[in-house]
């Protein structure tokens, strides 16, 4: 997509601050943190949200998963607890119309559904 701000990242167009990349998956922090560890990560392929990752390559979504628990490892403390969200359409909260699973980590993190 040539209007994706994340599409952009993945090549190379924009630069982001990486923090884990392999062949279907790209990591980088957030530029609003919410969080002292806050990554997002995504499929270096593009797909509207998390829905449509999982309708097209239900695998891709473990590998997201995945992904964040290796920086979390790598970055923060996996025993004291992280956080994984995905925003799925305007309502929930997303605004940039590519998947990306939020990691947050490195801090108590309030539960705020409001």
């Amino acid at each position: 997509m040539t209007d994706c701000v994340f599409c952009k990242i993945v090549s190379g167009e924009i630069t982001a601050a990486e923090v884990y990349s392999d062949d279907r998956v790209l990591a980088f922090r957030d530029i609003n943190p919410q969080a002292p560890l806050h990554v997002l990560v995504i499929p270096r392929e593009h797909y509207a949200n998390v829905a449509e990752v999982a309708a097209a390559d239900p695998a891709l979504v473990g590998e997201l998963v995945t992904a964040a628990r290796r920086i979390v490892v790598t970055q923060a403390s996996e025993e004291s607890g992280y956080r994984l969200i995905f925003n799925t359409g305007r309502d929930a909260g997303q605004t940039v119309f590519h998947a990306h699973l939020h990691l947050l980590a490195g801090t108590a993190l309030r539960l705020d559904l409001a």
